[in-house]
């Protein structure tokens, strides 16, 4: 029986459609500046995708920061719970998700089944998410898809000592007035990034198996300096944003059942 998973964050949001374990539907679309419109947008690709309606679907779970915008959700379950869920049930051993989102950052410990069992976020500030990524891209005057070919070009990094997101724009902009190579620039950005996550990491414990999710884990140039600082292997889903959405549907599968089991 069909049921949903909806990830509603800041700058996108994702929808899994899921029948018996099988995906018949993943979205993804920029959440934009109504979360509202947002979900329903994304639900309703999802349901044309799926060649399904509204009402075929027996269980819907919303997760994300948004999820109080989704009036069709049977239930809300935080993202943490989600990511720890979509990640063990896509390479079952995993027991540490490093998520790096558009406004925030999680690390994720997870036991021997899968539960969380700890993790450690960072919501207040941008600095170490995609936005801090698309702000020093727009003040470098590139592509945000740009980044990760620059940084593995260079051969060493600049160092941006600035935590805040605004400080830090002004920083690179006197590197670039310095006339600093672009790719080392990069690179220091990237270096900054994987630093805030490391000393999260630290927090928590990092333990392996680890994934990395989130819209950052397609930066490969990210995911190499993670690796490097961490000293241990980081695995990339297919689609690294959905596993939100995933882990919420499949919570939702799990709700089912348990509702049919006492309704026997």
């Amino acid at each position: 029986m069909p049921v949903a998973g909806i990830d509603i964050g800041s700058l996108s949001t994702e929808v899994v459609i899921l029948d018996k374990g099988k995906i018949l539907a993943e979205i993804i679309i920029p959440t934009g500046a109504n979360s509202k419109t947002a979900a329903e947008k994304a639900m309703q690709m999802g349901l044309e995708k799926s060649g399904l309606s509204l009402d075929n679907l027996q269980y819907i779970i919303a997760t994300g920061y948004g999820r109080i915008s989704a009036p069709f959700a049977h239930d809300k379950v935080t993202e943490i719970t989600c990511h720890g869920r979509g990640a063990f049930y896509l390479e079952p051993g995993v027991r540490s998700v490093i998520d790096i989102g558009g406004q925030d950052s999680k690390v994720i410990r997870l036991n021997s089944h899968g539960k969380v069992v700890d993790f450690v976020m960072n919501e207040k500030c941008a600095a170490g998410t995609g936005r801090f990524l698309e702000v020093m891209a727009h003040a470098l005057e590139i592509d945000l898809s740009e980044m990760s070919r620059l940084a593995q070009l260079a051969k060493r990094a600049v160092t941006i000592s600035s935590m805040c997101t605004v400080f830090a724009e002004s920083e690179v902009v006197s590197l670039i007035a310095e006339g600093r190579p672009l790719e080392e620039i990069v690179k220091g950005i990237i270096a900054s990034i994987v630093e805030r996550t490391v000393a999260m990491a630290n927090r928590v414990g990092l333990e392996e198996k680890v994934m990395m999710t989130g819209g950052v884990a397609k930066n490969a140039a990210v995911v190499k300096e993670l690796q490097e600082s961490l000293g241990m292997k980081v695995t990339v889903p297919r689609e690294p944003q959905i596993v939100g959405a995933l882990g919420a549907a499949l919570l939702a599968e799990e709700a089912l059942g348990n509702k049919e089991g006492q309704n026997r």
